[in-house]
């Protein structure tokens, strides 16, 4: 029986043992390691090997955030098998991922078999034990990691067929290995015990299967439930995680029950279930967004918590004995993934340039293998620890390996979009593209602010009545580079784009990779291009939604959208700090007029509220509010090279 003071007691030293690891996960991510490995080597630290401030008698009252945890990593599993994501890609996802599974799974659990002979808890194994304990690692050894590629792929703004493959069959693995896994565990267990392999086997087995999808559908319906309702989403967060915990809660009683009541373990996979809930989630319900952005906001906690208990709970004397196992280990595992990428790509058709590198991106590890390893180690009191730590050994290699070479494989097939670096000394210029009515109003509007304006149109030819003695319509193609920077692309403070969709799109990723042009406004018309745009940074203006937004300010807050359109004799404009006297300066020391007010600060791609303590760096945006006449002064003051 767990006594509660040593629960508080652990509980409070785990606390500050993962406020720690954050630190430390940090360091390690400037010195360009993975955070989880900062997480683990904390862990490992403080653990019952080293330093010893976690003991080994406070794993067991720690298991709750084992459970907790293990639940959130395959919600985040299952709400990342989104299926509209991936329809164009189907072919090659399904043939990759065949590969990819047959033969690590053959090649994992026939090595980590043959190798009993020099792994010390199999020593004394039977070759039946052997195998069984085989077919668990190489279940095992076929996770990927959803949350590690997705990452890379955000990183580095990568989009193409080979990233959307990438993602959907990295996607796909992860919902196949836990299927895989419970299948294996069964038959494991089966094999372990010296059981006899029947038919009522394969039926329970079958029927396990069926009842954690149907549990999922049922907890899925409970969860929408919890993220439609009106409360803060502090309390949605702890009522997800109350769930999560408790759907290996009540998997343990079953199991408990079953072979109480009927001599026989009825196991419903936990983590089967989570995955389908949220898979269900994502899939059938209108609550996709709302569940993701929880899932978003509490995953760096949980994930903390997980990989430093993990570390704790690594059994150091096993892995220093079993390290040229790792090694071995996770060759076979690289071979295995080469050749069942390259099989499933010739076989699906793909270009053979992807098929001799797409192994790259399917190297990573972390999560769900992670916890399938925790799972074993707690499924068998035996050798499940001296299993679970030979296992994560070859993940953290995989998770340390793997992300450099996808992301060298993105940049390789060019699917990368970094943002180019922007030119230094830009002259308040904008381009405007599109010379509709809206487009020559803002131009002569802009002019008279002191802007220098070009119209500019992907056209030849336009309609006479649209063109304008403001200036010349200059008439030019989105991947001209040489063109645009004729007319001063390369210098444009601005870019606004009022074309069409498409069009907008191919300008928008031009100036965002050629220039870095930071300020790209787009008037979009079709929302399925809303993340496109978004993910580029673009400032995004929908017509049929801007007019009843402006309504609902001009209600909520009259002054203030007054001052927007421009009603009052106030005006608000960015300016930027050229000037290297301001360099350094605190703001409360800046000599400002008293109608001028600094609302925000931009700074290496982040805004945030400026204080008086905060000091100037050459490079930074100011937003200001103020008269015209003041603010024209601070313009000639800051901007002055």
């Amino acid at each position: 029986m767990i006594e509660y003071t040593d629960l508080l007691i652990f509980s409070a030293g785990f606390l500050i043992v993962s406020l720690a690891a954050k630190e430390i996960g940090a360091v390690f991510s400037k010195i360009h390691f993975p955070l989880i490995s900062g997480f683990l080597f904390t862990g490992i630290v403080v653990g019952p090997y080293v330093l010893n401030l976690v003991p080994m008698e406070a794993l067991p009252h720690l298991s709750f955030i084992d459970k907790t945890a293990l639940a959130f990593i395959a919600f985040s599993a299952g709400g990342e098998f989104y299926i509209k994501d991936f329809r164009d890609r189907v072919k090659s996802m399904v043939y990759i991922t065949a590969g990819l599974v047959f033969l690590t799974f053959s090649l994992g659990s026939l090595a980590f078999a043959l190798m009993g002979d020099y792994i010390p808890f199999m020593v004394d194994m039977s070759f039946t034990q052997r195998i069984a304990i085989g077919i668990l690692a190489g279940s095992i050894l076929v996770a990927r990691s959803p949350s590690s590629a997705i990452a890379i792929v955000r990183e580095l703004h990568a989009s193409g067929p080979f990233t959307r493959t990438a993602l959907g069959v990295t996607v796909l693995i992860d919902v196949a290995v836990i299927i895989l896994f419970t299948i294996n565990s069964e038959m494991a267990n089966v094999m372990l015990t010296g059981r006899d392999i029947n038919l009522l086997v394969h039926v329970i087995l079958a029927f396990e299967l069926a009842s954690a999808l149907v549990f999922g559908w049922i907890f899925s319906y409970i969860l929408s439930k919890l993220i439609s309702t009106n409360w803060p989403f502090q309390i949605k967060i702890a009522g997800i995680l109350f769930i999560g915990f408790n759907i290996f809660y009540l998997s343990e009683l079953l199991v408990e029950y079953t072979h109480t009541r009927y001599n026989f373990d009825f196991h419903i996979e936990p983590l089967l279930t989570a995955m389908a809930a949220s898979f269900w989630i994502v899939n059938k319900t209108v609550h996709r967004r709302e569940w993701l952005k929880l899932i978003h906001i509490i995953g760096p906690v949980i994930y903390i918590a997980f990989f430093t208990l993990t570390g704790i709970s690594l059994s150091l004397d096993i892995l220093l004995k079993t390290w040229p196992i790792t090694l071995l280990l996770f060759s076979v595992r690289l071979g295995a993934i080469f050749i069942g990428s390259f099989t499933g790509g010739v076989i699906a058709g793909d270009s053979m340039v992807q098929n001799r590198i797409q192994w790259m991106a399917y190297i990573t590890q972390a999560g769900v293998g992670l916890g399938l390893a925790k799972n074993v180690a707690g499924a068998y009191p035996d050798f499940g620890a001296s299993f679970a730590t030979v296992i994560i050994s070859v993940i953290v290699l995989n998770q340390i390996v793997g992300p450099p070479f996808f992301k060298w494989a993105i940049k390789h097939m060019g699917e990368a979009h970094l943002r180019g670096k922007t030119d230094p000394l830009m002259d308040h210029s904008a381009l405007i593209f599109g010379v509709d009515n809206q487009g020559v109003a803002l131009a002569k509007q802009l002019t008279q602010h002191g802007w220098k304006v070009r119209l500019m149109c992907t056209q030849k030819e336009q309609p006479p009545s649209l063109h304008t003695d403001l200036m010349d319509v200059v008439v030019t193609a989105p991947s001209d580079l040489e063109g645009l920077e004729e007319v001063g692309a390369k210098k444009a403070d601005a870019v606004i784009l009022l074309l069409s969709d498409e069009e907008n799109l191919a300008l928008c990723r031009t100036f965002y990779e050629a220039y870095g042009t930071e300020t790209i406004v787009v008037r979009m018309a079709d929302h399925t291009y809303y993340d496109q745009f978004h993910e580029m940074g673009a400032l995004i203006v929908e017509p049929r939604t801007a007019i009843v937004s402006l309504l609902d300010q001009f209600v909520r807050s009259p002054s203030a959208a007054s001052l927007l359109m421009g009603e009052t004799d106030q005006e608000i404009v960015d300016v930027e700090v050229r000037n290297r006297y301001f360099h350094g300066m605190a703001v409360r020391d800046l000599p400002l007029p008293e109608d001028v007010l600094i609302l925000s600060m931009h700074r290496d791609g982040r805004d945030f509220i400026s204080h008086g303590y905060n000091h100037l760096q050459t490079g930074d945006r100011l937003t200001m509010m103020g008269s015209t006449t003041s603010l024209e002064d601070i313009i000639l003051n800051f901007e002055e090279n």
